[in-house]
């Protein structure tokens, strides 16, 4: 089966969508903004409101709600960044910049000042599951940066900024609000956009993902939840209404079912040209290869692997500017390893090591991200106006 795939449209994907935004609070950006949201902007609003529902893609709301109240108000369909992953997508959301700047490329990433990978978003070990315990060195000192919630607070000291999450996520603006459901999301919403002062709000909801990555794309789960979040949001603009507020919707990637999963600790001529365990996503795979095993890895991997994944060396997939344009972050190159294998089609690969198989729960995910497929890469773009 081939698969449909689309390349992340830098001049029309969320980091543009982001950067109109930005822009509208007066703060100097190189990245252009979105003209459909440009559009609406020149409007002055006291309430702006971005929701990012994760995981829903285009392919999502189509099939789920194809005439509701999301498509009805829908004003564009546009592409993620690429990695259309969270740890890359989320961040460019929180940081107005492209991966290739901020250097959040996957979930997991290996640091060589600790000597080990780590689930960026989580901080523990990829391997062990541990927290990182390093008082003089935490993963924020080595890629952090400069939020939005700064950029537009130093920039409007009249506005403030908010974010609204569920309550196991990192913080990252002075105010949060915790919304561990579509429902507490929505009051919170409304509770803020009904005070007088001139705000912010930055939307984070785990879901459809989580519902996608259990029952996969086609699944009646991920219909119920769909219906239920048009439902609240239906509710919640009805109180809305009055407040001057813009409302966005939009997501940080899509989704593509899973039909193939292959685990790498399987393929032993793979194995032995390994100088560690791979590294970054299931779908977009990095490998550290022995300085003198390169020509007989890449054969293999065409033999065994090329048929749903497309291999790039290191030097190849940052030529691409797959990861956007921008000053290179420094830790980028040791982030990818040697080559980065992305899939083109319905497989993912099982990472990790025989220790990390011990400590974790078996992965079994239906549907996930990270490729290139349109399904991964296409998101909706919903506005409202009250």
């Amino acid at each position: 089966m081939k698969f449909d795939i689309l390349m992340p449209d830098y001049k029309h994907c969320i980091l543009n969508l982001i950067t109109s935004i930005l822009k509208n609070y007066g703060v100097e950006t190189k990245y252009q903004g979105l003209e459909k949201v440009d559009q609406y902007l020149k409007k002055s609003y006291k309430n702006i409101v971005l929701v990012v529902l994760d995981g829903m893609g285009e392919n999502i709301l189509k099939e789920c709600l194809p005439n509701g109240l999301f498509a009805k108000h829908k004003i564009d369909t546009i592409t993620s960044v690429y990695p259309s992953t969270t740890t890359a997508a989320m961040t460019t959301y929180y940081a107005g910049k492209p991966p290739i700047e901020t250097g959040w490329l996957g979930w997991s990433q290996y640091f060589k000042e600790y000597g080990t990978s780590f689930d960026v978003l989580k901080e523990t070990d990829s391997y062990t599951g541990e927290k990182l315990d390093v008082k003089n060195l935490k993963i924020w000192d080595i890629i952090g940066y400069k939020t939005i919630y700064e950029q537009i607070e130093e920039q409007n000291p009249s506005v403030k900024t908010f974010e609204i999450m569920p309550e196991y996520c990192a913080k990252k603006a002075k105010r949060t609000m915790t919304a561990n459901t579509i429902e507490q999301m929505c009051e919170s919403i409304v509770a803020l956009c009904k005070n007088p002062e001139e705000k912010f709000v930055m939307v984070y909801s785990d879901n459809p993902d989580g519902i996608l990555h259990k029952y996969g794309c086609h699944a009646e789960e991920v219909k119920n939840f769909m219906m239920e979040t048009e439902k609240s949001f239906e509710e919640m603009l009805q109180e809305l209404q009055g407040t001057n507020t813009l409302l966005v919707i939009c997501a940080d990637h899509g989704h593509q079912d899973i039909d193939e999963v292959i685990d790498l600790l399987e393929i032993d001529e793979l194995q032995d040209c390994l100088l560690m365990p791979p590294t970054l996503e299931p779908r977009m795979t990095g490998f550290f290869v022995k300085l003198d095993k390169k020509q007989e890895f890449e054969k293999i991997f065409q033999a065994r692997l090329a048929e749903k994944f497309k291999l790039f060396s290191k030097e190849e997939l940052l030529e691409s500017q797959l990861f956007g344009n921008g000053q290179k972050h420094k830790k980028v190159e040791d982030f990818l390893g040697d080559y980065v294998a992305i899939s083109i089609a319905d497989a993912r690969m099982v990472l990790g090591t025989y220790l990390s198989r011990e400590k974790k729960k078996t992965d079994e995910q239906k549907s996930t991200h990270c490729g290139l497929t349109k399904n991964e890469m296409e998101v909706p773009l919903i506005v409202f106006e009250m």
